[in-house]
């Protein structure tokens, strides 16, 4: 009954050995496949930005900065308003044109959106503004960007995300003029869900 129970357990750590090792490739090739899709993705986010840096150059108001486009918000919206300008429109509608032809190319398994990001300075709205407080009103512009893309272009819904950081991601220090302008900004990222 010993030598019964002896090999009972070496079976059972032979199938128990076989269910890691299944699970262990199982799980690399799962690695595998995702980090390819990581660099399928990156492929088609550089021809994007690529076509998008020849359309924007020497524009004002609108750079590229690693991974993302950034429009200044005086080129989208007026002082404390979330409603897209004119000029704001033809923007977006530059972005989401470029966007189409390569998203038509990403292949169907890879699963992206844009991120549409929206970010203040720190000075307060004034009393009786429209929004309560800057993390209100970098939401709304996102959202509006968000909803010119979907209602007006056409754009998949699906495919789009709007967030709103108020004054808390600045990308300039200080408190002059300059520098709070920087940070009053419409980021657009394109990326994985």
């Amino acid at each position: 009954s010993l030598n019964a129970a002896l090999a009972r357990v070496a079976s059972e750590q032979r199938e128990r050995a076989k269910l890691e090792e299944a699970a262990r490739r199982k799980a690399e090739e799962e690695a595998a496949r995702l980090e390819a899709e990581k660099k399928t993705l990156e492929g088609y986010r550089s021809e994007f930005f690529g076509r998008m840096r020849a359309l924007l150059a020497g524009r004002e108001g609108v750079r590229i900065v690693g991974d993302r486009f950034v429009f200044s918000s005086e080129v989208l919206f007026e002082t404390g308003k979330a409603d897209l300008s004119g000029d704001g429109e033809a923007q977006i509608a530059n972005v989401v044109a470029i966007l189409r032809g390569v998203a038509d190319e990403i292949p169907p398994d890879i699963d992206w959106i844009l991120r549409i990001d929206g970010h203040t300075d720190d000075v307060p709205l004034a009393r009786g503004a429209d929004f309560a407080d800057n993390w209100e009103l970098s939401q709304a512009r996102a959202l509006s960007v968000v909803r010119y893309m979907i209602d007006d272009l056409g754009f998949p819904p699906d495919r789009l995300a709007a967030a709103g950081f108020g004054q808390y991601q600045p990308v300039a220090a200080g408190k002059s003029p300059e520098a709070r302008a920087q940070n009053r900004r419409i980021e657009l990222k394109l990326t994985e869900r």
